[in-house]
């Protein structure tokens, strides 16, 4: 796990008997030790655990709080701040259509996480559409094609044509003639040649004009992610960063803090092989997961995190009506994220409702069939995710078939929509009523 001799540095701390100034001191190596073997470049963790010494021993701890729980605080302020800050990216693109233009050396998991970023922007609603460029590597179009099928965004190609920059240009015209918002670009990957990389980048980004060029870069990478970020971020005005395979590697501490050194933006991070397993890269958050801080503060931040995802204005657009699969898609994720069904309901906007989940059933029968729900809407077109009403027995097939579940998956799926949608309009009555009374006696 990325980093995880850090939190075992500050669990020594936090157990230790000695005097507080031997403690600081003996944490401080511990540290050092961990975020070197972790591939941290020497100064930047010589600097780092300089100030953190200096803040633990100078400064005074707020009223109330104990000097280690001061020092942890240090330690997550010091860490964030290494890691590129309080601010989060900025995900949203600004304008439609937004071309991204993914490059990154060969084995760092470029196709998979242009897959992924599909992903995160259908769920956001946008209209995705990839494009495989990538000439070089065997079978590369039909892995997109696959990972595209999958999560039911097309994918445009030209598996005999080796012209890549061609192809990138006649898939970037498909997409903006079909009114896409979001047009994803993948290309081939280099034997750890960054000269090649960027002059492909150059040739591509000439012909389709991108609005963003996004480097993926494999965690594994180390400290070597420095010089590749550098020259990428020279070598573009506009960029961003998605560090992959942050789930198993030593090494994730030291592409990390390279990449931040370049001043370049990471925007996403890669913490598994799944298509969900992608995040919008937050410092606070990971150097969260990085401490370990205690169950209470997990929680707070997995329903912060929730409540981000369904938001108040999800919750009016249901009220007034415009219940669609989108949003139920957004439930049944946080459900998931946050634990046991029973327990968390009440803390998810609208789910303090009475709604229509058996929430009686297990907790591994719950899992296994809010999977074939997620897997039912992943497999549903853009239309039907917002008309679910236009779903007939031969798109329940269809749809059946792209999930790898059963007909009457689909319309158990449908029928618990249409209950909510029925539970939503009573609400809104209600709703209604209360306001004519609230206003009548008002008058």
């Amino acid at each position: 796990m990325v980093l995880e001799g850090v939190r075992k540095a500050l669990s020594k701390f936090l157990r230790s008997d000695r005097e507080y100034r031997e403690a600081v001191k003996q944490f401080i190596k511990d540290l050092q030790k961990e975020l070197i073997k972790a591939d941290v470049n020497v100064k930047v963790v010589f600097e780092l655990t300089k100030r953190i010494r200096e803040r633990a021993l100078e400064e005074e701890p707020p009223p109330g709080i104990t000097r280690k729980d001061w020092l942890v605080t240090i330690v997550y302020e010091e860490l964030t701040r290494l890691f590129g800050g309080e601010k989060a990216p900025s995900i949203k693109p600004p304008k439609k259509p937004w071309i991204m233009l993914l490059v990154g050396l060969q084995g760092s998991g470029k196709t998979t996480t242009a897959a992924k970023i599909a992903y995160y922007y259908k769920l956001e609603g946008y209209r995705v559409g990839l494009i495989a460029a990538d000439t070089y590597r065997p079978a590369a179009y039909d892995q997109l094609k696959q990972l595209g099928d999958q999560i039911g965004v097309p994918v445009y190609g030209e598996p005999s044509n080796k012209d890549a920059v061609a192809i990138a240009r006649n898939g970037v015209k498909l997409f903006k003639e079909k009114g896409f918002d979001i047009i994803i670009v993948d290309t081939a990957g280099r034997h750890h040649r960054e000269e090649d990389l960027l002059k492909e980048m150059r040739d591509i980004a000439k012909q389709i004009n991108p609005n963003e060029v996004v480097l993926v870069v494999d965690a594994a990478i180390g400290q070597q992610a420095y010089s590749i970020a550098k020259k990428f971020h020279e070598s573009t005005p506009i960029g961003s960063i998605v560090i992959t395979k942050l789930d198993g590697t030593a090494k994730g501490g030291g592409a990390l803090s390279a990449v931040v050194a370049t001043g370049a933006v990471i925007k996403f991070i890669g913490t598994g092989e799944k298509v969900d397993e992608l995040e919008v890269f937050k410092p606070p958050k990971f150097v969260a997961r990085i401490l370990g801080i205690g169950d209470i503060e997990g929680l707070v931040e997995k329903v912060r995190r929730v409540r981000i995802e369904f938001t108040e204005k999800d919750l009016e657009e249901m009220l007034s009506g415009k219940l669609n699969m989108r949003l139920i898609y957004k439930q049944l994720i946080s459900i998931r994220k946050l634990g046991p069904l029973r327990k968390i309901l009440q803390m998810i906007p609208g789910f303090g409702l009475k709604i229509p989940l058996d929430i009686d059933l297990s907790a591994k029968q719950a899992e296994v069939k809010m999977k074939k729900w997620l897997a039912v809407i992943n497999s549903m077109t853009y239309e039907e995710l917002d008309n679910p009403e236009i779903i007939d027995r031969r798109r329940m097939k269809r749809i059946a078939l792209g999930a790898g579940v059963n007909v009457e998956d689909v319309r158990e799926l449908l029928k618990q929509y249409n209950t909510m949608k029925k539970l939503l309009k009573q609400l809104r009555r209600r709703k209604d009523l209360l306001e004519k009374l609230r206003l009548g006696a008002l008058r």
